[in-house]
This record gives structure tokens, C-alpha cells and sequence, in this order.
């Protein structure tokens, strides 16, 4: 586990690297373009190319770690086929979504009488700039995953970092030169530079060569059999942020409704996703392997220490994030074109979608452990159920009461009821258990300094307020950080007894 957590930490903080220049993207975008149309034009057109390159080519990489692990698999020969399926599959999709370019858009902007004819001519080349990214960036999922099969998880995840610094520099610097085109003409340009690092990364390994071939047998048959249920049931989190800009045109909330859900869900994905990414990176080939020795009791511990971890990393932040979310979005957000009046539209949004992180977090480690037993139909039924169904009733059900914070009740309730369907399932099909066997006394101790933290985060937001905004929050960050460590560790929390003894040693041996 030690070991384990000291690679989840390495590629953590790449992962946050990474991140951060992803977010200055949207910071930057933010402040050029505030909650116009050209700002919902570039998520808008982001939006599908994205979405493939994470559930597409996440599905193919997981499919593939999962094969190339077996002790049946022809490695060699199985490394060209997949090659061959994935750059099939990534060249016909991008094919097919700029075929019907025209009509998605249309379909999308519908309800929505306030959208101009340059505006859809804006997104029409928007994406038609982004969308044969996704080809590149589908390969490099999948070049990736080899890269982690070899256990260099850091090149995986630098390779993310270098795209987002590509894609922020290069279109910065155009933006002043042809306007917001420079976002389309940076997504194509940043992936090709990403897969010709993954691509020189491989090939340092000196492993089985990448090829073509079309051959077929039990491998690729099953290949095919985890990647459909997988894009469904492991990439959750994208398709909800795919759904959510969706209906928010379609359900006509008017202009900036796609901006403000974005800049919102952007702020809650942050530190989810970094940590996420980084756990389900590490996690997947060691599961693995876990799996094909038949370690059943190492993967049940795995399982009880993670989704621990998941509280005592996620609880902590949410309620940071929830108590100062205007404080947040003025310290991040609000400059330029980034009014205060945006700060108010998206404050509300962004709260509730704090709440649902743990959750959505949650679903993806849990999923990871269907993957490894090698069940991927359980979560696809789940998803169907709550991303396609419970998700969108919510929407529906509430936009007239709520308006686009809708978008965010329905991520919210039905990442709930995702969370429970998964953990009831595993704990009775494959005997996984939340608390791993310990005394409930154990999930107490470890709930009351979470409810002190949320007390103590909560008077400080709303106490400890002053002019200028950088102080609140540094100040607020502060109380939070000092207070949420010294709970943890006055209530006697192991994980945190841990570290603490590891940081001691550590000191005490560089004296």
C-alpha cells in the first residue's frame, strides 16, 4: 500500500501540473470572453472531441491493460491488433461526427432564439478545427495505457501536462491574431505533439513494435465484447459533462447557460479529477495483476483503503469548496469579461455540484474494481439507469423551478443513487466491503472531525470576510488546512498517525 500510495503521489503531482494549465485555459477564456456566445461556442465545439478522447480512448485503454495482462494473450501480436482497432475506430467516429456537423448543431441550438447566425458559424469552425484532434488524442489514450502496463505511469500523465501547456500557450498567442479559432487551430496542433511524445516514449521500451494488422480471434472479439459497456459504465464522469452542455442549450436557459455550467463544473472537476486520474492511472494494472493471481484478499483491502482515502481526501475539500464557492469563482474567475454578475450566476450552480464529487469519484474507483473482476455489464446497467434516466428525469423535473442549476441537481442526485447501486453490489456479489471489516467505531471517529471541519469552514466563510478577496480566501484556505490536519490528528485518524510518524522519521533522520 505504501508503495502504491508513494506512485499515486508521484503522479498526482504531475496530474496537478497538468490540471492547472487546463484550468488557465478556462480562466483565460473566462477573461476574454466571459459568458458570450464565443465563449459557449469553444466549449461547445471542445465538447465531443473531448468526450472521446476520454471515454472512447479510455475505454480502449482499459479494455487493453485488462488483455494485454492475461496469461492467454499473444502480446506481440495483440499490441498491432488493437493499434489497428483504435485507429479504425477513432478515424470512423470523427468521420461520422463531422458528417453530421451541421444538423448536431442546429438540433442544439434550437430552443434557443437569443443564439446569432455568426455565432453557429463561429462553433461550425470551431469544430471543424477540434474535431480530427480526436483521432490523435483517442491514439494517444491508448498509447498511454501501454506506457502504464510497463509501469511508467509518469510519462502517461506528463504527456497530459505538455498537451495543456501546448494548448494554452498556442492559443493565447493566436487569439490576438484571428479571435477565438485560435482555441480550434491549439486543440489540433496540441494533440499531434502529444501522441509524438507518447509515440517516442513507447518506443524507448523497446517492447512489441506498434503495427497494422486486421487479424481476428478470441482476443479481439473480447476486446470489443469490454469496450462498448466500458465507454458506458467507466466514463460517467464525461458523459455528464457532455449531457450537462447539452440540455442546457436544449432546454433553452438562453445565453451564458452553457459557460456558466462549464465554469462551474471546471471548478468542482479540478480536484476530483486529479486525484482521481492519479488513482485509477496506478491502480488498474496493479489490479490487474491482482486479478490473475487470484489475490482476492489484497483486493478487498485495496478496496477498503481506497474508498477511505477517497473520504478523508474528498470530504475535506468539498466542504472547503462549498462554504467559499463565490470566494472561489472571484479569486479564479471574475476578471475581464468575467463579471460580477457571472460570479452570482455560477455560485449556486457550482455548490451543488460540490456536492456531488465524492460521489462521482467514488463511482469511478468502484468501477475499476468491476473491470478487474471482469464485469463490466453491472456498471453499464447502472449508468443507463442513473446517467440516461434518473439524471435527465431530474433535469427535466426541475428546470422550471430551478432553472440551470437543474443541470446540476440531476449530476448530483443520480451520482447518489450510482454510488449505492455499485457499493451494494460489490459487497454482495464479490464481497467488498466498505469498512473492510473494521468497528463501526472506526467510521465514527472519522465522521466527527468531519462535521467539526464543515462547522469551523462554515464560520470562517461567513465571518472571516474582507475587501480584498485574495485575503479571504488565503485566510479561509489557512483555518481550513490548519484545522481539517489537527482534527484528524487529535481524533487519532490512522491514516493521518501514519504519515505523521513517517514525516517525523524522516526528520529526525536528516538531523
Amino acid at each position: 500500500m505504501n508503495k502504491f500510495l508513494k506512485i499515486v503521489g508521484a503522479v498526482a503531482i504531475i496530474n496537478i501540473a497538468a490540471r492547472i494549465f487546463g484550468f488557465l485555459r478556462e480562466m483565460v477564456i473566462g477573461y476574454q470572453y466571459g459568458f458570450s456566445f464565443a465563449a459557449d461556442s469553444i466549449f461547445t465545439a471542445y465538447m465531443v472531441p473531448n468526450f472521446l478522447y476520454l471515454v472512447v480512448g479510455g475505454a480502449f485503454t482499459t479494455a487493453v491493460i485488462s488483455l494485454y495482462t492475461r496469461k492467454t494473450t499473444d502480446q506481440a501480436e495483440f499490441v498491432k491488433q488493437s493499434f489497428t482497432i483504435v485507429l479504425t475506430s477513432g478515424i470512423v467516429m470523427t468521420a461520422v461526427v463531422l458528417l453530421f456537423t451541421d444538423p448536431l448543431i442546429k438540433e442544439l441550438y434550437e430552443n434557443n432564439k437569443e443564439i446569432t447566425p455568426e455565432a453557429i458559424e463561429l462553433t461550425k469552425h470551431l469544430f471543424y478545427w477540434m474535431m480530427p484532434s480526436s483521432i490523435f488524442l483517442i491514439l494517444a489514450s491508448y498509447y498511454s495505457g501501454l506506457l502504464n502496463v510497463h509501469n511508467k505511469f509518469h510519462l502517461s500523465s506528463f504527456s497530459i501536462l505538455i498537451y495543456n501547456v501546448a494548448f494554452l500557450v498556442i492559443a493565447v498567442g493566436l487569439s490576438f491574431f484571428i479571435g477565438p479559432i485560435a482555441y480550434g487551430v491549439s486543440a489540433m496542433v496540441s494533440a499531434v505533439i502529444m501522441i509524438y511524445f507518447l509515440i517516442a516514449g513507447y518506443r524507448k521500451l523497446k517492447s512489441h513494435p506498434i503495427g497494422i494488422s486486421f487479424k481476428r480471434d478470441m482476443t479481439t472479439r473480447d476486446l470489443w465484447i469490454m469496450v462498448v459497456p466500458i465507454m458506458i459504465g467507466g466514463g460517467t464522469i464525461q458523459i455528464y459533462a457532455m449531457l450537462q452542455r447539452f440540455f442546457a442549450q436544449l432546454l433553452g436557459f438562453g445565453e451564458s447557460a452553457i459557460s456558466v455550467v462549464n465554469y462551474a463544473s471546471r471548478l468542482t472537476q479540478f480536484p476530483q479529477t486529479i486525484l482521481i486520474t492519479a488513482v485509477t492511472t496506478v491502480i488498474y494494472p496493479i489490479l490487474s495483476r491482482k486479478e490473475a493471481e487470484d489475490d482476492h484478499e489484497s483486493i478487498r483491502h485495496l478496496y477498503s483503503k481506497g474508498l477511505r482515502y477517497l473520504v478523508l481526501l474528498m470530504v475535506p475539500v468539498s466542504i472547503f469548496a462549498y462554504f467559499y464557492a463565490e470566494n472561489i469563482i472571484q479569486v479564479i474567475f471574475e476578471y475581464g469579461n468575467f463579471t460580477k454578475e457571472g460570479t452570482k450566476l455560477t455560485t449556486p450552480v457550482m455548490q451543488i455540484f460540490v456536492l456531488s464529487m465524492f460521489f462521482l469519484a467514488a463511482n469511478t474507483y468502484i468501477t475499476r474494481f468491476y473491470y478487474a473482476k471482469g464485469d463490466s455489464l453491472a456498471p453499464v446497467i447502472f449508468s443507463i439507469i442513473n446517467v440516461f434516466i434518473v439524471n435527465i428525469a431530474v433535469m427535466y423535473w426541475m428546470a422550471d423551478s430551478t432553472g440551470v442549476a437543474s443541470i446540476a441537481w440531476g449530476t448530483l442526485i443520480s451520482s447518489i443513487v450510482n454510488t449505492l447501486l455499485l457499493i451494494v453490489y460489490a459487497r454482495f456479489k464479490y464481497d467488498l466491503k466498505v469498512g473492510g471489516g473494521q468497528p463501526s467505531k472506526e467510521s465514527i471517529k472519522l465522521l466527527i472531525p468531519l462535521i467539526l471541519i464543515g462547522c469551523i469552514t462554515y464560520f470562517s466563510s461567513k465571518y472571516l470576510v474582507f475587501d480584498y478577496k485574495w485575503i479571504t480566501f488565503l485566510v479561509g484556505l489557512v483555518i481550513f488546512g490548519v484545522s481539517t490536519i489537527g482534527l484528524l490528528k487529535l481524533f487519532g485518524i490512522q491514516e493521518v498517525e501514519e504519515y505523521w510518524n513517517k514525516i517525523r522519521g524522516k526528520l529526525k533522520g536528516n538531523k
